[in-house]
């Protein structure tokens, strides 16, 4: 018997379960308290008696044995039982109950589910993933115009579902597998929510500033006070208040009753076998918090420790009319705040710069260790093993191998994370079997929608598909496809690789395990005095050693004036100079020297975006991390090939492999 639950965590504020226990009873727990009847908090939350809530769940069964273990009948007994459960060492009343839920799961302040919180409550309690492909019990009608969308025992396609999208419809019934008759809700994105707040004391916080999600029409003028869209100011709230108790807004980053009411709907279509439960592994519940996150979690700590000291020095003030904002504020928790972030925080890391892939590579490391993330013990198998919506998105190969294997990423070449924080990796539209010129970024969320076929397909001159049977990918499966029912084509064999990978002529003959190795080395590449562009490279050379930032670029269109070691002018085409200054032997984080040479010579004609000068491990503008030499493998007075190296004399006469390594020392003279 599978028993389901499910937790909401906002990105601040208190953890809220619902679940099925082995009686068949819904529970809810606050902040891991307790369990409580999924009732009684429904009763709380102004749903009063039995048959109001039976009505929320379509009279659904189920509902009736949380209904019978549930010791309270009204809104006011659900009151006292939810604070004696929550607080048993206080007294309980009504308004402390109210307040403490108030404060707990709807209060602004306290509780926010951020943008990204909003957007997948939203995406989860959505129509879509339930009715999509089930079959209908009954004729679904469109209300506005009485057709018929769908006929009874019919299955509902993407083209339906529109239809029923657009039409209203508050509810449809559909079977499951046992062909039993389930309601699922349409849950919209607005609730209702009173425009006093719950203790009868003011405006409910919770209003401010939000988008209405109706027309409000004064009943004695027949002005139009408000329209969808408008931005609720005090002063709209105020006008509002005389007509109005309840207004319906767009829901925000707080939660709201109809959240909770949705999801335990939810609940009940899982337990009758609608719906899907989560993978805590899949990249559409794993998002990047970025440094601004961080920064900003870090801010709001310092900015509520300095609340706390104004309010402190508030209360001791003798004279409140002499109170200047100078004797009242005071930055340093912030500052300290901030500094310790900056200073000691577990991702706040020494930049690995032995040369300018490992620099490169450093900057798109993904991390799931660090404040709020994993420790190295507990993290299991799953969390560290290659998930298939990693592709194209986090790379498979290159990752530590010691303990932090699979715990630290590194971020896929043409990846790239959107405004919530997910990873997107761009694919060609495909349609009807023609490839054609528009990108689309996909995050992992999106990306089980559709079939998406690999690139090394076969296509003819016009971009049309030309075989018969297509291997594409859907939802982490490899399945055979028409060329006209694909979505989406790779945009590159190298998009699923990350940078130090993408390195490395022929991976894909490689073996994984030494692949893992190659990639991880590669970083560890030392500056030579005298490096040597790759015989066989991959065509990303250049591009590394640009974006690191290693070698010198134009700025502008111009003529080289004068080429020195040190630097370069050039005069651009409205006869301005520019003097670009190289950097000279300087000791870099490990050691290594940064040194920049001159490629261009006086005379020359330069380009925008041109390489004047080359940079540590870097030739003709290019990466060139090695040196192309003559290798024989042989065993020799019985050691094997890989026990020892012997290299030639010309090699260290030459100083092929002679590198510059800078340290600093100190001595004090007394």
């Amino acid at each position: 018997k599978s028993l389901y639950k499910f937790k909401i965590i906002p990105n601040r504020g208190s953890w809220l379960e619902f679940g099925f226990d082995s009686s068949d009873m819904i529970y809810v727990r606050i902040d891991k308290k307790r369990k409580i009847p999924a009732t009684t908090l429904l009763r709380v939350l102004g749903y009063e008696n039995n048959e109001e809530i039976m009505e929320l769940f379509d009279y659904e069964e189920i509902v009736k044995v949380t209904l019978e273990k549930d010791n309270t009948t009204n809104e006011k007994e659900a009151l006292i039982e939810m604070f004696r459960r929550m607080r048993p060492s206080e007294p309980p009343t009504e308004r402390n109950t109210r307040q403490l839920i108030y404060r707990l799961l709807f209060d602004p302040k306290r509780y926010d589910l951020a943008k990204v919180g909003r957007y997948k409550i939203n995406r989860k309690l959505s129509f879509e993933d339930r009715i999509l492909g089930k079959i209908a019990a009954e004729d679904i009608v469109d209300p506005n115009n009485n057709e018929i969308i769908v006929k009874a025992e019919e299955k509902i396609n993407q083209k339906t579902f529109s239809a029923i999208i657009n039409s209203g419809i508050e509810k449809i019934k559909v079977l499951n597998f046992e062909n039993e008759t389930v309601t699922v809700f349409n849950e919209k994105d607005e609730a209702l929510m009173p425009i006093i707040d719950n203790l009868g004391e003011g405006i409910n916080e919770g209003i401010i500033d939000a988008i209405v999600a109706e027309e409000i029409i004064d009943p004695k003028t027949g002005e139009v006070i408000c329209s969808t869209g408008d931005k609720l100011t005090n002063a709209l709230i105020y006008k509002i208040k005389e007509y109005k108790g309840k207004i319906k807004i767009k829901k925000g980053s707080a939660l709201t009753r109809e959240d909770i009411v949705a999801s335990l709907r939810y609940l009940v279509n899982l337990y009758r076998g609608i719906g899907y439960i989560d993978d805590i592994d899949h990249l559409g519940n794993r998002r990047i918090k970025t440094v601004g996150e961080l920064l900003q979690d870090q801010f709001y700590i310092g900015l509520s420790r300095m609340e706390r000291v104004i309010r402190e020095r508030m209360t001791i003030q003798p004279d409140v009319s002499a109170i200047t904002p100078q004797a009242l504020i005071n930055a340093r928790p912030l500052l300290a705040t901030i500094r310790q972030f900056f200073g000691s925080s577990q991702l706040s890391q020494f930049m690995d710069q032995t040369n300018p892939l490992s620099e490169i590579t450093h900057k798109r490391r993904l991390s799931a260790l660090g404040p709020g993330g994993l420790t190295r013990e507990r993290a299991g198998f799953e969390v560290r093993d290659v998930h298939h919506t990693h592709y194209g998105r986090i790379c498979p190969i290159e990752t530590p191998e010691g303990p932090n294997i699979g715990l630290i990423g590194s971020l896929c070449i043409y990846a790239r994370v959107n405004e919530l924080g997910f990873i997107e990796t761009p694919y060609f539209r495909v349609v009807d079997g023609k490839i054609t010129d528009e990108i689309v970024y996909l995050s992992a969320d999106d990306e089980d929608k559709y079939k998406i076929a690999q690139i090394n397909i076969k296509i003819d001159k016009d971009n049309k598909i030309s075989q018969d049977d297509v291997p594409c990918r859907f939802r982490g499966d490899i399945i055979e496809c028409l060329p006209n029912e694909i979505d989406f084509i790779d945009v590159s064999p190298k998009q699923i690789a990350s940078i130090s990978a993408s390195l490395i002529p022929f991976l894909d003959h490689d073996d994984a395990n030494r692949a893992l190795m190659g990639t991880n080395m590669q970083r560890q590449s030392v500056p030579l005095i005298k490096p040597e562009v790759p015989l066989v490279g991959t065509g990303m050379e250049n591009k590394v050693a640009v974006d690191s930032g290693a070698v010198l670029l134009s700025q502008d269109d111009g003529l080289v004036k004068e080429v020195s070691a040190d630097k370069i002018i050039i005069e651009n085409t409205d006869h301005i100079q520019k003097e670009y200054i190289l950097k000279k032997f300087v000791r870099s984080n490990q050691g290594t020297c940064i040194n920049q040479i001159p490629l261009v010579e006086e005379g020359i004609i330069v380009k925008k975006g041109d390489v004047l000068a080359d940079g540590p491990l870097t030739s003709e503008g290019r990466l060139s991390l090695g040196r192309n030499i003559l290798i024989a493998y042989m065993p020799w007075e019985g050691y094997n090939f890989e026990d020892a190296i012997l290299i030639s004399e010309k090699l260290v006469r030459e100083d092929t492999f002679t590198s510059i390594h800078i340290s600093e020392q100190e001595c004090e003279a007394r």
